[in-house]
C-alpha cells in the first residue's frame, strides 16, 4: 500500500522534530514551540497507531470476521482523531491560557526560528509526498471533493495533519516573532491557543470521516456507474437492480446486486454470463474483491435457473 510509504516518511519527519521542538522549547519558555513539540509528538504517536491499523487490516478472513479484518484501519485513524483532539488540541489550548495567566518570560528566540525553519522543510517535503499521492488519485475531482471520496484514512491523516502542522508552525513563528517584536509574552500564549484550536477543526474533520467508514461508506459515484453500466452492456442482462456497495477497508469492496437475465438463455449461457460478469468488474474495478450476484432468469416453469 503505497499510503503505508506516506506514513513512514511522516512519522521519520515527526520524531526529529518532536525531540528538537521539545529541546527548545524548554530552552526558551516559548509556550507556542511548547504546544508544537506536543503536536508533533501525538502526530508521531498518531503514525504509529496508523501502521498498526494498516498492519491488522491486512490479516486474512477468519470465522468471525468472514469479510476481513480491513475495517481496523477506520477503527485507528478514529483512535487518532480522539488523541489529536483531546492530547494535542487541548494541551496546546492549556498551555497558552497557563503561558497568558502566568505572566511567563520570553527568553532569546533564536533557537526556535532554527528548529521552525527545520520543521517546516521537513513537515514540507511529508505534505507535498501525501498531497502527490491524493492528487493522483484525483481523476478530474477537485481535491476537496477527493478528499471527502477517499477511503482511505491513513493518506488523509497525513495530509490533513502535514496541513496543520504547516499551519501551526506559522502560528509559532508569528508568536515568538511579535511577541518580542513588541515585548508582549501574552501573544506566545496566545498563538498557543491558536494552535490547540486548529488541532481540535483537524480532529473533528477526520473523526467525521473515519465515523462515515466506520458506519459502511458505499464506494464512490464513479465505481457505482462504472459496475452499472458494464451490466447494462452485457448481451445477457435484461434487467440490473440497484448496486449496493460497501468499504471493507481503502482497497477492498463488497458489491451486491440483483441481475435478471434474457429468457432464452439456458443453464450453461446463464453461467458463462455470471463469469463474464464478474470478470469485467472485477478487471475495472480491482478493489472490488467480493461480488454476490442475485440471479433471476425468466425461465419458464419447471426450468432450472443457475
Amino acid at each position: 500500500m503505497e499510503s503505508k510509504a506516506v506514513v513512514y516518511v511522516a512519522l521519520a519527519a515527526n520524531v526529529a522534530i518532536a525531540v528538537a521542538k521539545f529541546i527548545v522549547a524548554f530552552a526558551s519558555g516559548s509556550s507556542a514551540m511548547l504546544s508544537e513539540s506536543i503536536h508533533s509528538t501525538v502526530d508521531t504517536l498518531d503514525q504509529l497507531l496508523l501502521l498498526l491499523g494498516i498492519h491488522l487490516g491486512k490479516r486474512p478472513p477468519d470465522v468471525e470476521h468472514p469479510f476481513g479484518h480491513g475495517q481496523e484501519i477506520y477503527f485507528w485513524s478514529l483512535i487518532v482523531s480522539v488523541l489529536i483532539f483531546g492530547v494535542g488540541g487541548g494541551m496546546s489550548f492549556y498551555e497558552g491560557l497557563t503561558r497568558i495567566l502566568g505572566h511567563a518570560r520570553l527568553e532569546d528566540p533564536t533557537w526556535n526560528y532554527v528548529v521552525l525553519g527545520i520543521a517546516a522543510c521537513f513537515e514540507g517535503t511529508s505534505f507535498l509526498i501525501g498531497f502527490r499521492k491524493l492528487r493522483a488519485a484525483r481523476n478530474g475531482r477537485s481535491i476537496w471533493r477527493t478528499f471527502r471520496e477517499s477511503k482511505d484514512p491513513s493518506l488523509l491523516t497525513v495530509v490533513f495533519e502535514d496541513s496543520a502542522a504547516l499551519c501551526g508552525l506559522a502560528l509559532a513563528f508569528c508568536g515568538v516573532f511579535f511577541g518580542h517584536l513588541f515585548r508582549l509574552p501574552v501573544l506566545d500564549g496566545i498563538a498557543s491557543m491558536a494552535i490547540g484550536l486548529l488541532l481540535v477543526v483537524v480532529a473533528a474533520l477526520l473523526a467525521r470521516e473515519s465515523r462515515s467508514l466506520l458506519l459502511g461508506e458505499a464506494a464512490g459515484a464513479p465505481v457505482r456507474e462504472g459496475i452499472e453500466k458494464v451490466l447494462r452492456e452485457d448481451p445477457a442482462v435484461e434487467r440490473a437492480g440497484g448496486v449496493l456497495t460497501m468499504h471493507f477497508g481503502p482497497d477492498e469492496i463488497l458489491l451486491n446486486v440483483d441481475v435478471q437475465f434474457r429468457r432464452d438463455l439456458d443453464a450453461s449461457e446463464l453461467e458463462a454470463a455470471v463469469d463474464r460478469l464478474e470478470s469485467r468488474i472485477r478487471e475495472g474495478y480491482p478493489k472490488v474483491k467480493r461480488i454476490f450476484l442475485g440471479v433471476q432468469s425468466f425461465k419458464p416453469a419447471g426450468a432450472h435457473p443457475h
